[in-house]
């Protein structure tokens, strides 16, 4: 029964709601000069977070759902690193100066595809410029296939402390259907990289959904994964956009798992790792009982940003690159996804934002409601309410509750365990833009 009550759901096109509003509504009124503003608003006695942002890989997975692109040269990675670092400048003067940093994120496209000189000139330049925390966490995705001895000497000394590799799959047959090839001892040689320079912090992101993927195979994957002990676990749904990622059209669509599969496949994963001690965060994340992110739910502080659940609690993220997405308490702002744009931009000495989203206080108090629902399956309305001064609408749930998804009790709201895959489903009900968007997003299961 329970299944059937999902798959009812499966299909409805529903955002991930990593920020809200959603990156459909962001629009060209906040620009660089409105960026310029909020960064000269921030409060200098409160820490920030930056994302950097590496738009190359050495080959396509023709999976991905990122802003990236494939190259066999090195030479443009290394241009984009020499005009990175004019952003860091560029970015950091217009902010209070020495601005506290509590968490830094690379992300990709592979950022390990940097020079590992390249990528040390950079940290440098970020800790020349910011006040970066002798604690901050430092993280970094890292791509398993082109990882070498001398990155991770460069992760050490420019204080990684947090490494996040893409695994996705151990199955044969589906990496030869995604054009991703990564053996169980090459991530192992990855891993004893890493922790031999005392990077220890490890999380291991896995997919399901994928072509020719099948529960069996998913579960033998899970198997090899707890060898290496991860302390964290990223499992997202594979999301075929192929009008949005046109490199997705390699992958056949008869070779594609149903939503009834896609379902057994997410249950078993979440089965295998919860049999291994795993606590199950938010939607799609996994972790160790003693680990940060763990606690972070037990406390009620865990947060949800654009890389997903976090233990961040900083109130702005500055993103730096190409595509880039930031959050600042005035909005969200992006950079512009053409590589080309956004070095020109910034080597003309401007900021390179193409888009933003200047929040009004109702958004501030439905992004809140929504990120406690993704985060913590409930939510007190009149929590919520009392803390924004305004009065909140409660949304038609009875569907829901008739169904067992969810229970209100006054103004308070939880979604039933089992039936978690269904988060993003209870948390739209109150989105006040998703009616109005013509967004294609990803089915909701």
């Amino acid at each position: 029964m329970r299944q059937d009550t999902i798959l009812r759901y499966a299909h409805a096109r529903i955002p991930r709601y990593t920020s809200y509003p959603t990156a459909p509504h962001f629009g060209p009124e906040v620009n660089a000069a409105v960026y310029a503003r909020w960064l000269g608003e921030l409060d200098p006695a409160k820490p920030v977070s930056l994302y950097l942002h590496v738009p190359f890989c050495r080959t396509m997975c023709w999976y991905c759902g990122c802003h990236t692109k494939a190259t066999r040269r090195i030479d443009p990675v290394d241009a984009y690193a020499e005009v990175l670092l004019r952003e860091i400048d560029s970015v950091a003067a217009r902010c209070p100066e020495r601005l506290k940093v509590s968490h830094i994120h690379w992300g990709g496209g592979s950022p390990t595809y940097l020079p590992p000189e390249r990528f040390a000139e950079l940290m440098a330049r970020i800790r020349e410029r910011f006040n970066v925390l002798e604690d901050a966490e430092i993280a970094v995705e890292v791509d398993p296939r082109i990882f070498s001895d001398a990155m991770a000497t460069a992760f050490a000394r420019s204080g990684v402390n947090r490494a996040s590799l893409g695994v996705q799959t151990f199955d044969e047959i589906v990496q030869k259907a995604v054009n991703r090839i990564q053996s169980v001892d090459l991530v192992a040689d990855c891993l004893a990289r890493l922790r031999a320079v005392g990077i220890e912090a490890v999380n291991l992101d896995l997919l399901y959904g994928l072509p020719l993927q099948t529960e069996v195979s998913c579960r033998q994957t899970v198997a090899q994964i707890l060898d290496f002990a991860p302390d964290r676990l990223s499992v997202f749904g594979y999301a075929h956009v192929p009008h949005m990622k046109p490199h997705q059209k390699m992958i056949k669509d008869p070779d594609l798992p149903d939503a009834r599969e896609r379902l057994a496949q997410s249950d078993a994963i979440a089965e295998e790792l919860t049999k291994a001690s795993y606590v199950q965060i938010g939607l799609d994340h996994f972790a160790r009982a003693g680990d940060p992110l763990a606690m972070a739910l037990d406390a009620r502080t865990l947060r949800r940003n654009f890389q997903g659940y976090t233990t961040d609690t900083a109130n702005a993220i500055i993103g730096l690159g190409s595509s880039a997405i930031g959050w600042l308490p005035q909005g969200y702002v992006q950079n512009t996804p053409m590589t080309h744009d956004w070095e020109r931009r910034v080597l003309e000495s401007w900021l390179p934002i193409a888009r933003g989203y200047e929040l009004t206080p109702e958004d501030r108090m439905r992004r809140d409601i929504i990120e406690q629902l993704m985060c913590f399956l409930s939510v007190d309305l009149e929590a919520v309410s009392n803390a924004h001064a305004i009065l909140v609408e409660m949304p038609d749930l009875s569907g829901f509750e008739a169904e067992g998804i969810v229970s209100v009790d006054g103004l308070r709201i939880t979604i039933a365990p089992d039936y978690r895959p269904l988060a993003r489903s209870v948390a739209a009900a109150f989105d006040r833009r998703l009616a109005t968007s013509t967004a294609r997003h990803a089915v909701a299961v």
